[in-house]
């Protein structure tokens, strides 16, 4: 597993490194603070990306917080101070686990390993939540388009939707896509009267 280091001090990376390598991953890359962060991390292509600040500023912490929301990979950050309105802020930038005043080299590993499983658990949720959005749009497509075959055609919502099974398997498409041209189709003519 390679891992990105964003540390603006050599020797807590140091530490961090140390941790990681007695824990069996080696595969490290250190990133330069002072070269722009996200070229960095996608040349890198790490799998995780830890970051330690000692004592970010409101800038500094919007700065990584804007890079986590561009990379999506998991993000563990250690910070020595934090307040209600960092935390929160690392929360909503997609920040996997935010670790305060907890820098040490036995605590790596796990944070690493919960950094990942959180990640993986969003992500997981996130997908999950893009298909119910895309059933329900596609839903409403085929709705909207039976309303329209059933007053076209004088017909009742079995038979529109037969009618648009039938036409979606003679056409091997899917029934959405039937559907918006029908729709699409019901704009155009609409906008032609």
């Amino acid at each position: 597993m390679r891992i990105a280091i964003i540390d603006t001090s050599a020797g807590r990376a140091a530490v961090i490194s140390d941790g990681l390598r007695d824990a069996g991953l080696d595969d490290l890359v250190l990133v330069d603070t002072s070269k722009p962060l996200v070229a960095q991390i996608e040349a890198a292509a790490p799998e995780v990306v830890l970051v330690n600040l000692e004592n970010p500023s409101r800038d500094l912490l919007e700065d990584f917080f804007a890079m986590s929301r561009a990379l999506a990979r998991p993000i563990a950050m250690f910070v020595d101070q934090s307040d209600a309105e960092a935390t929160g802020a690392a929360i909503d930038a997609g920040v996997s686990a935010y670790v305060v005043d907890g820098l040490s080299k036995h605590r790596i590993k796990p944070v690493v390993d919960l950094a990942i499983r959180r990640f993986q658990a969003f992500s997981r949720l996130q997908r999950e939540l893009d298909d119910a959005k895309n059933a329900l749009a596609e839903r409403a497509v085929v709705d909207k388009a039976k309303a329209i075959l059933m007053k076209r055609r004088q017909i009742d919502e079995p038979e529109a939707y037969a009618l648009l099974r039938g036409q979606a398997m003679r056409t091997n498409r899917r029934i959405s896509e039937i559907a918006e041209a029908i729709v699409t189709s019901e704009a155009l003519m609409g906008d032609m009267e």
